[in-house]
């Protein structure tokens, strides 16, 4: 078996996987998760995507990595739509409101799925989605990939709907002093930006960057 590298974001969302539980990997791409998890003992793993292009690309890479007999099912599939069951669920590489809308389909929600989800954009809408849908957060992390910054988030089903404040909305739980900071500062651009054209908005996001100053100041 060839040994998979992952890069530094594949890496940090594959570190949030329970390795004991079956995967669902959503929208796979080239399937490099998946062999990369089935090489360190997740024998039970689905790779998905929506599209017959990225299914041949993943297949391509199963057999380079670990061969043609390997177990990983290939599905074709809108989100979750034709997935029936996994312990850990992966969406990564995705806008934050695709991840909430593919997550809110689920048809087998259970509190002890894992749910582990990198947005690359809307961190903020996939946040309040999540809770407004009855899930909440157990866990977060950032990678570092060249001048991007990206956050993993690890979430559970609860089935209680719940709203979450502004500033919450743009932290989560993540404590990594360098995203917050990013976070902080681009709700001060935004603020500064709509300072003549919509000064409520203004407020409410300067009052939501002074929050996360709080926090940065107490990490």
């Amino acid at each position: 078996m060839m040994t998979v590298k992952l890069s530094p974001r594949l890496l940090a969302v594959a570190e949030l996987v329970d390795t004991n539980g079956s995967v669902c990997d959503v929208g796979t791409d080239h399937a490099l998760l998946p062999c990369y998890l089935y090489s360190r003992g997740v024998k039970d793993i689905t790779a998905s995507d929506i599209n017959d292009g990225p299914l041949v690309a993943a297949r391509e890479t199963i057999e380079k990595y670990i061969g043609a007999d390997c177990p990983i099912r290939l599905v074709k599939s809108d989100g979750l739509r034709n997935i029936d069951y996994a312990d850990n669920v992966i969406v990564a590489g995705m806008g934050g409101e695709l991840i909430a809308r593919i997550v809110s389909e689920c048809s087998f929600l259970k509190p002890d799925i894992s749910f582990i989800l990198q947005p690359m954009t809307k961190a903020e809408i996939l946040r309040k989605e999540l809770y407004k849908n009855g899930f909440r957060i157990t866990d977060e992390k950032t990678a570092e990939e060249g001048e991007k910054l990206y956050v993993i988030i690890k979430a559970q089903y609860v089935g209680k709907s719940e709203e979450v404040s502004e500033a919450f909305s743009y932290t989560g739980l993540c404590r990594d002093k360098k995203y917050l900071e990013k976070q902080r500062r681009s709700l001060s651009r935004a603020a500064e930006s709509c300072k003549e054209s919509a000064p409520d908005r203004s407020a409410m996001l300067s009052a939501t960057a002074e929050e996360i100053e709080k926090i940065i100041n107490e990490v």
